[in-house]
């Protein structure tokens, strides 16, 4: 924040794409754009200074920044299993060879300023070295040096789920990546005009041959390689984009085809599909962690890293969950908002209520505030980090006066 004051200051113009409350109210200007996300939003709601915008009543940001809307702090803290997953001797980048403690069954924050040993303790060692232990794989994860592991046989299963994209074509997009397209392709294939003609559940793919469009072969684009350019992709002139061919157009479900399908949003098709229990779980998941305004067919390209990731966490939250998996995430309010933050929280505090283990890699007080358990990395970065600072619950951090993250808190749990 003072380096871009800085800037300002001698004559140039700023201006950052931002969700940070901290740097909102040091704008000289805020542009809020609105009011929701996706088709919902694309309007400016609201511009000015921050005091001019904490007046607004129709900003969602301005209401946060006034404190009208916030993310509410609960003492009571889950007391998980009282098992623990022990890793010792941690020795990897910067790591002093320290000895860390994962509580099983609780939401755990991993703390500490930029470059701390955050990511080198739970990314590049703990991860890694879980993955061989549960999977006996020892060439996919190669972990950063650790003395031991242990405790691991109190859960089943360990996911990261990070902002990478979930397809790098314009052919996957969040039905197919969620698993919900291949109802959708069986609910299809058992209309009567689908039986009269033979039509399978391949024949709604435009992964396979028969029903797409083939001179897109079911992209409803074609990529023009431009050599020293990004390759440029331009509207399918066979299909205008539909992926398939005319006779799959022509199968309809309430008067939709399976296009017509592809192009509703997730709200929409929770509407269309109400009576469908099986679609109806997998469109809801995507709704709870806020991803109602994104369509169903929407290119995995056009995704933003916090969309990838929610749609990551939709896509666990369907699956049968047995209450033993452990689920880690490197700062998931990348790009999120205040009120993505809250729906993010919830999704996590699910997985927690149901018996798993979740540790998150963060910055955000709301959501350090929030979890059961903080391990404080430190007490500075580089060679003057790679220690545990401190650990216990949000509480008992805010009080240690050698926890920089502790003092931060403080404020955000009065």
């Amino acid at each position: 924040i003072k380096t871009l004051e800085s800037l300002r200051d001698i004559g140039n113009t700023v201006i950052v794409v931002e969700h940070d409350q901290e740097t909102m109210h040091h704008a000289d200007w805020i542009i809020d754009i609105g009011p929701k996300a996706g088709i919902y939003g694309g309007e400016v709601i609201a511009e000015g200074s921050p005091s001019n915008i904490i007046k607004n009543k129709k900003s969602i940001t301005g209401q946060y920044l006034s404190n009208d809307r916030k993310i509410d702090y609960n003492n009571n803290k889950r007391k998980g299993t009282n098992k623990k997953i022990l890793l010792e001797g941690a020795s990897g980048n910067n790591l002093k060879e320290i000895n860390c403690s994962i509580p099983i069954g609780k939401f755990v924050c991993i703390t500490g300023v930029s470059g701390s040993g955050k990511s080198s303790l739970i990314k590049q060692t703990l991860y890694p070295a879980l993955f061989n232990k549960l999977y006996q794989s020892h060439s996919k994860h190669k972990a950063l040096p650790h003395k031991s592991i242990d405790g691991y046989r109190s859960i089943d299963k360990i996911i990261m789920i990070d902002q990478s994209p979930i397809g790098k074509t314009p052919r996957s997009n969040p039905a197919t990546y969620t698993g919900l397209f291949t109802f959708i392709r069986e609910l299809y294939s058992n209309l009567n005009e689908s039986k009269i003609k033979g039509y399978k559940p391949g024949r709604f793919s435009f992964n396979v041959k028969g029903g797409r469009c083939e001179k897109c072969r079911g992209g409803g684009v074609i990529k023009i390689e431009m050599y020293l350019l990004p390759d440029l992709f331009v509207e399918c002139d066979e299909c205008k984009g539909k992926r398939f061919n005319d006779d799959t157009l022509q199968i309809l479900y309430k008067n939709k085809s399976i296009f017509d399908v592809l192009n509703l949003s997730v709200d929409e098709a929770a509407i269309f599909f109400k009576n469908h229990p099986a679609i109806m779980r997998k469109l809801q998941t995507l709704i709870d962690v806020g991803l109602g305004y994104i369509k169903l067919g929407q290119s995995s390209t056009t995704l933003s890293g916090g969309e990838s990731q929610r749609i990551k966490l939709s896509s666990e939250l369907s699956r049968v969950i047995t209450g033993r998996s452990l689920y880690v995430l490197d700062e998931p309010t990348t790009g999120l908002h205040f009120e993505d933050i809250k729906l993010l929280l919830n999704v996590l505090n699910n997985l927690v209520q149901r018996g798993n283990t979740v540790i998150v890699i963060e910055h955000n007080m709301d959501v350090i505030k929030s979890s059961d358990w903080i391990i404080d990395i430190g007490p500075e970065g580089g060679d003057r980090g790679g220690e545990i600072v401190a650990e216990g619950t949000p509480d008992a951090i805010s009080k240690l006066k050698k926890s920089s993250t502790g003092q931060y808190l403080r404020k955000y749990l009065d």
